[in-house]
């Protein structure tokens, strides 16, 4: 009696005969293969159908899925030209990946699906923590550079300063271009997870949160005078309407950004992400660069006065999305606290490894003491403007 028990590699729709792979036989050119899965949760309430297809015969493979949940319906499509690699199920953001042939399948539809942010794809993650200290993943190489931290781009001595006047302006704009596309073309509700927990709206949770990770920071330890004023000054400048919650990248700033020549090729570093009003993120990308250029200033250079300006910032974004920033006196003090937390972490974290002493005055261990209290005077912006 023939051996009619399948064979890992069925799992593939690589073949043209109705018959196991262990047969061999020749197919017909004409012939296309494909594989349909129907998934259902266990309470009924979603229903998920997939297909993928592949067709020799005129060197096409396309893909389609379809997810139902109540009433509502969501579908993707995508269809390319067929690779030379026909054990490759993917096209688009759609592919298939055999974890453990006729036993275990996923089924996966990458975040292209809602952007066209150039994100790595994200390979494989890593529950372990024992390699890297904590559970990681591995995502996609990208080729490229990027604008150096140490010594920052604002210094001489790297391509970012060297480059002309015309190439900083393209990378700005494209830069600002990342925020806008990210803002305006993931659904807020696909990122829900993200949504920060307790009270009030989501500029009010985000704000919170910042005050419980500053709470946390000196615990134990002196307290900052300055960024409880530069809290008690967010109060002052409350924002009347902070808009509605967008995604927003969080670290979202130059560095984390890979370029190709002065194109973004990668946007990378994602742990800030949050729902969050779209000005916390435009706050972020001005005010860590002015950051780096007071910093580079006090040590006598001229930086980079010119590059990633408020005023151009807000204008460029206004351009792509139709949406004028708002209260930006407010989100960029709140990133310069932001950043002062952090500051003063690793300031503590020093201390409590015997490399640093408490100074008298804690704010002296915030690098950019000085422009964080001018900006709680509101007289940072009337000295920064060119």
């Amino acid at each position: 009696m023939a051996d009619d028990r399948p064979v890992p590699l069925d799992e593939y729709p690589v073949h043209q005969v109705p018959l196991s792979m262990k047969h061999l036989a020749t197919g017909d050119r004409n012939a296309y293969d494909r594989c349909i899965f129907h998934v259902l949760d266990h309470e009924g309430r979603a229903l998920l159908i997939v297909g993928l297809g592949v067709y020799p015969n005129v060197g096409v493979i396309d893909a389609y899925a379809t997810l139902r949940t109540g009433d509502t319906l969501h579908a993707v499509r995508a269809s390319d030209a067929l690779g030379d690699d026909r054990m490759r199920l993917a096209v688009g953001p759609l592919r298939i990946e055999a974890e453990e042939p006729l036993r275990r399948l996923r089924l996966v539809s990458d975040d292209e699906l809602h952007s066209d942010l150039p994100v790595p794809k994200v390979l494989w993650l890593e529950e372990d923590p024992g390699p890297l200290g904590a559970p990681f993943f591995v995502m996609e190489r990208v080729e490229g550079r990027v604008p150096p931290d140490v010594m920052p781009y604002t210094y001489e001595g790297n391509w970012l300063h060297a480059a002309s006047d015309a190439e900083r302006e393209h990378l700005e704009a494209a830069s600002v271009g990342i925020l806008a596309r990210l803002h305006d073309q993931v659904p807020p509700e696909e990122a829900e997870f993200l949504a920060l927990p307790g009270e009030g709206d989501a500029l009010r949770r985000h704000v919170t949160a910042q005050r419980a990770y500053y709470d946390w920071v000196v615990d134990g330890r002196a307290r900052s005078p300055l960024i409880e004023a530069a809290f008690d000054r967010l109060e002052e400048l409350w924002p009347r309407d902070p808009g509605a919650p967008v995604l927003t990248w969080g670290d979202a700033r130059i560095g984390n950004v890979v370029y190709e020549g002065f194109e973004p090729a990668a946007v990378l570093d994602w742990e800030m992400a949050a729902l969050a009003p779209r000005e916390v993120d435009l706050g972020w990308t001005v005010y860590l660069h002015r950051f780096f250029h007071d910093l580079t200033v006090t040590f006598g250079q001229p930086g980079l006065p010119d590059f990633l300006r408020r005023d151009r910032v807000e204008a460029r974004y206004a351009e792509l999305t139709g949406h004028t920033p708002r209260d930006m006196d407010f989100h960029t003090l709140y990133a310069a606290l932001r950043h002062a937390v952090v500051m003063l972490r690793v300031a503590y974290r020093q201390v409590h490894f015997g490399e640093a002493a408490v100074p008298p005055d804690p704010d002296t261990l915030i690098l950019h003491h000085g422009s964080l209290r001018a900006m709680v005077q509101g007289s940072y912006w009337d000295r920064a403007r060119p």
